[in-house]
């Protein structure tokens, strides 16, 4: 068995609320006994509360108080998680507060060494993003609650070049944040035909009694690639777009939400991109006076 699988076998051992020596572990799982000191050191240096206690009744036991602990999470696991939290909370995350309760708890089963340092790795690290409406994260928390469970809503819908909002019946198929946005993409009774749609352009969400079945292998993200980055895919199409210039002005437009997309190859002082026609002229020069 794995490391971490022979872990997990000894907590489930230690789970039983009666004491167990390092002997009878060790026969169980068919280890050597230097073995079962090395998981148990490790288990206890994660967070788990194992007590050894000595003498004729020793062996190991947990605390009564112990419920779970995150057995295989390391520090920069540990590290790595509270750092995505901050990430996706700032974004927008609809479900920041179940978010927060497990990073709590994460810390719970962490011992002080431990919670010392991620506190420190914590206080210097911080995101900055556009704030979302608590409303607009009440809509993605239906969409996905929809795409989830394949169930079609009603929604109050809009555009960006209509003042009064049209009444839309939708499957949404999968859901995306982009640029600072968050979209869903699905069929759209309305217009009969695949199409993305801003949340934050959602006046209204209702869920209903339909049903759908999601296409298979389909992709939110593929859709916006092929259909909000024009010309993405279309390389009989292209030509090609070489920008020079310093170094850390290419870097940004590397990174570019859109022109990152179609970067083709990058020197140390120029970078080529695979454009269509259109789109070059179209959008290129906004983006480079912008």
């Amino acid at each position: 068995m794995a490391k971490n699988d022979n872990m997990l076998a000894i907590l489930w051992m230690l789970h039983s609320g009666s004491k167990i020596t390092a002997k009878q572990i060790a026969e169980k799982l068919e280890i050597n006994i230097r073995t079962v000191y090395r998981y148990i050191d490790s288990l206890c240096a994660s967070g788990v509360p194992i007590v050894s206690d000595t003498g004729q009744n020793g062996g190991y036991h947990l605390l009564n108080n112990f419920i779970q602990a995150p057995l295989v999470f390391d520090l920069e696991e540990q590290k790595a998680l509270l750092h995505a939290a901050v990430f996706a909370s700032e974004a927008g995350y609809p479900f920041s507060e179940s978010l927060n309760s497990a990073a709590q708890k994460l810390k719970l089963y962490t011992n002080r060494e431990q919670e010392s340092i991620l506190n420190r790795h914590l206080a210097g690290f911080e995101v900055l993003n556009r704030d979302i409406p608590q409303a607009v994260k009440q809509v993605v928390k239906e969409l996905e609650h929809a795409v989830a469970n394949e169930h079609s809503v009603e929604i109050e819908y809009r555009t960006g070049r209509e003042e009064q909002p049209r009444l839309r019946l939708i499957d949404p198929y999968g859901m995306f944040y982009w640029n600072n946005k968050w979209y869903t993409v699905g069929y759209c009774h309305l217009r009969r035909e695949i199409r993305s749609f801003r949340a934050e352009r959602i006046l209204r969400i209702q869920p209903t009694k339909m049903v759908f079945q999601r296409p298979k292998d389909f992709s939110a993200k593929e859709f916006l690639l092929q259909n909000l980055l024009p010309g993405f895919e279309r390389k009989a199409e292209v030509v090609s777009l070489t920008i020079g210039g310093r170094s850390e002005t290419l870097d940004d437009l590397c990174i570019h939400w859109f022109l990152g997309h179609h970067l083709k190859e990058r020197a140390p002082n120029q970078a080529i991109f695979l454009l269509d026609e259109k789109v070059l002229h179209a959008y290129v020069p906004y983006f480079l006076f912008a």
